[in-house]
């Protein structure tokens, strides 16, 4: 059994820093739009390691590995039969592309059930593992020479129960102008919203370049070195289309990160942002100047970044409310201190003999 709340002043009123309230007021902005409402599909990565200890792997298995090799297919068939057994339904579930990482993707859902049920999820992933003698994480990047764990989000907006607003039959990418505006405002604010997104030191570990992992800001519909990912469209799955937003990771608050990326869409479509090209090259393989010269920016370099750009920012105040926003900032700027104050083995290492 499980309950999900809101948190109310003693007057009974919402209480406006309880981030469940704030998703909740943010969805009902859509029918300002006349949307009925957003589904969410998270794909949260994670790893499973032999104890807390340390990233002691339990195996060397690769992408859509199979027993033997793959040997965290157990722990995670026994997580998605708790799962099911909660009401969470799952769709997939399969070995990543790191030695034992994993992925259960649950099925899309609307975006406050999906967030209730994402918690569930990363409570459920853990406890399961505990309780087969493993550890499960999803810290961003636990091993430095290896893929890290994201959480590729799929999401659209629908006008009714079955008419999805992204789809236009008439489109080269089958995208409607409200789609094309919807990831315009999420394209214009990603360097705000990165840090709800990806909200720890360890965040921007992931963020590099080289680990499959998207860096510059821009879309396309078939290159994952983009932040935006249109998957391809299949005839008679009008519903299925959608855009994915490829930085986020399981560490965000997914109230709290479903809220800022529906503002930031809904902000497009109210200030009818143009859609940037689409851009098809790998990016990783440009020039800083080449960059430059196409328009193409990228997330914040770390924490202390992320904190700098998410500070100034009215469009997150605005969607998070002013006190979690001033709360958010001030808990990260003390993050961000403790690890630059931390002496680490490689500071050492590298700077001891000078």
């Amino acid at each position: 059994m499980r309950m999900f709340a809101k948190i109310c002043t003693p007057d009974g009123a919402p209480y406006q820093s309880c981030p469940r309230v704030i998703l909740a007021q943010n969805l009902k902005r859509l029918s300002d739009h006349g949307f009925s409402h957003m589904n969410i599909g998270p794909e949260a990565e994670f790893f499973y390691f032999k104890d807390n200890s340390g990233p002691a792997l339990l195996d060397q298995a690769g992408y859509f590995d199979i027993n033997p090799t793959d040997v965290g297919d157990d722990v995670r068939e026994a997580t998605v039969f708790a799962l099911e057994s909660m009401g969470v339904p799952v769709e997939y579930h399969h070995s990543e592309v790191g030695p034992s990482q994993h992925e259960i993707d649950i099925r899309y859902q609307e975006a406050l059930r999906m967030a209730d049920n994402l918690q569930t999820y990363k409570y459920v992933v853990k406890e399961i593992a505990r309780r087969c003698g493993v550890f499960a994480t999803f810290m961003p990047k636990p091993l430095p020479n290896e893929n890290g764990s994201g959480m590729h989000v799929h999401l659209s907006i629908f006008k009714d129960e079955s008419t999805n607003a992204f789809y236009d039959k008439n489109d080269p990418q089958h995208l409607s102008g409200t789609a094309k505006r919807f990831i315009a405002g999420i394209l214009d604010h990603a360097r705000e919203i990165a840090l709800v997104t990806n909200q720890t030191y360890n965040s921007y570990k992931r963020l590099v370049p080289g680990y499959e992992a998207p860096v510059y800001i821009a879309w396309a519909e078939r290159n994952r070195s983009a932040s935006v990912r249109i998957p391809l469209y299949k005839p008679g799955k009008e519903v299925a289309t959608r855009m994915e937003l490829r930085f986020p990771d399981a560490t965000c608050n997914p109230y709290l990160a479903f809220s800022v990326m529906l503002s930031a869409g809904l902000d497009g479509l109210a200030n009818e942002t143009k859609l940037p090209e689409e851009m098809t090259m790998d990016l990783y393989k440009l020039s800083n100047a080449d960059r430059k010269k196409l328009n193409i920016q990228a997330l914040p370099h770390d924490l202390f970044e992320a904190v700098e750009v998410a500070e100034g920012s009215n469009f997150l105040k605005e969607a998070l409310g002013e006190d979690v926003h001033g709360k958010l900032i001030d808990t990260k700027h003390s993050e961000v201190d403790k690890f630059r104050l931390h002496v680490s083995d490689k500071d050492l290492k590298e700077h001891l003999i000078l």
